[in-house]
């Protein structure tokens, strides 16, 4: 269980889900060891689609120089039946499918749209009004929130 706290917000308690996307999983539970995230932003905030961070740059372009790691969905030959539902987390990409590297998204709605397409690897077993309350913050024209939206700590409990 990864537990993130959020400043001001509260905290999300997520499972993972190592049978669907182990490589996913032990890479996302070793920068949380490490303190990758800490301090970190969501930096990406669409209500009524999802939020993500996990960008040390915070804007979404940055390049973390970590690993990056395959892509573990169905378009890239790995059956991960972990479906895109509220509150699932999962990894961002560009378009290679083996360029996930730090960044992470968790869905605010279904996003079935994406299942085989990204790294669903976990869900949010508690504090899914967190999100909900992160994925009204007001934000500009490309997302960005208007006010940063800090996780002030993730640890593995």
């Amino acid at each position: 269980m990864v537990i993130m706290e959020i400043k001001d917000f509260g905290t999300v308690k997520i499972e993972l889900d190592p049978a669907q996307a182990p490589i996913t999983v032990a890479h996302f539970e070793k920068l949380v060891k490490e303190g990758f995230y800490d301090g970190l932003t969501f930096h990406r905030i669409i209500q009524g689609f999802m939020i993500q961070g996990g960008d040390p740059t915070g804007t979404g372009y940055g390049d973390p120089n970590q690993e990056r790691i395959k892509g573990e969905f169905q378009l890239n030959g790995v059956n991960n039946t972990l479906h895109h539902g509220p509150g699932v987390i999962s990894m961002a990409r560009s378009q290679n499918p083996n360029s996930a590297s730090s960044q992470f998204f968790i869905c605010h709605v279904d996003c079935a749209y994406l299942d085989g397409q990204y790294a669903a690897f976990g869900k949010v077993v508690e504090g899914m009004d967190v999100v909900d309350r992160v994925a009204r913050v007001r934000t500009n024209f490309s997302d960005k929130p208007l006010e940063p939206v800090v996780i002030e700590k993730m640890y593995l409990a």
